[in-house]
């Protein structure tokens, strides 16, 4: 009998913002390899909806809310994912928040906030859900990076900052702890239509230079990540770590495309 090395049939894990978005398709996309899947963010309706469609999918759940900005939060979560699987394989990092702002007036407190949801909040997931995974010798651990990770978009530098540090995290963190058993990878998608950016990307011309530089002509779908995410969560990519998997429809490779 052959093994599928890209199953994730008894595993556990928990997606960290979800619920909505990139994050809502990857909790569904892992329960669909065969994932028990843990989604929590801050809002409890949308927590309750994407369990209910988990428990759909045949996997168990669990419905709790968590706050990347509360480490107390977040140790809850833990706790209760740990009494009621015994363990977590999985943590993909989906939490982020994003401001448009010039730099030259962005208050402190902004660039502060962003900073402490996107890298400060990774930091937190990992460190919290890191430990009993070194303890037990092995996880993976996914992290959302962005094409700000590696080029500026015009006024949102809090926000490259911060996705430029989520992959510096992420090779560190993967030096520090592969040798224990757990990977530490991350995504960077390119352009993806979701409810919060449609109209920006439909209807402005940011949206359209956007499109304009993405090579296959067209934005991403959600559901375009979950080969990414159930690669770097399963057993195909046990020797895999510390990388960024780039998910962006020719982006970062493009010149010019006319």
């Amino acid at each position: 009998m052959t093994t599928n090395i890209f199953s994730l049939e008894g595993k556990t894990a928990v997606v960290i913002g979800g619920t909505s978005g990139i994050g809502r398709t990857l909790s569904l996309g892992l329960a669909d390899a065969g994932a028990d899947v843990i989604a929590s963010a801050r809002r409890q309706e949308q927590v309750d909806e994407t369990a209910t469609e988990i428990e759909r999918r045949g996997r168990k759940t669990l419905r709790l809310r968590a706050d990347v900005c509360s480490r107390a939060s977040l140790e809850q979560l833990l706790a209760a994912s740990l009494q009621s699987f015994g363990k977590v394989d999985i943590l993909v990092n989906c939490a982020g928040i994003i401001k448009r702002t010039p730099t030259l007036n962005m208050p402190e407190k902004e660039w502060a906030d962003v900073l402490d949801t996107n890298l400060t909040g990774t930091l937190r997931a990992c460190q919290i859900f890191g430990k009993p995974m070194l303890e037990r010798g092995y996880g993976r651990i996914v992290n959302i990076a962005s094409l700000n990770s590696f080029v500026a978009l015009n006024q949102v530098a809090a926000y490259a900052a911060s996705k430029s540090a989520v992959v510096s995290l992420t090779r560190s963190l993967a030096v520090e702890w592969s040798k224990k058993g757990v990977t530490v990878n991350a995504i960077a998608p390119g352009v993806f239509r979701t409810a919060l950016n449609a109209d920006l990307l439909d209807n402005t011309p940011r949206g359209q230079e956007l499109l304009s530089r993405t090579p296959m002509g067209r934005f991403g779908k959600t559901e375009e990540l979950v080969g990414a995410a159930v690669y770097l969560c399963s057993d195909a990519a046990s020797f895999v770590t510390g990388q960024t998997l780039v998910v962006d429809g020719g982006f970062l490779a493009s010149g010019v495309n006319q």
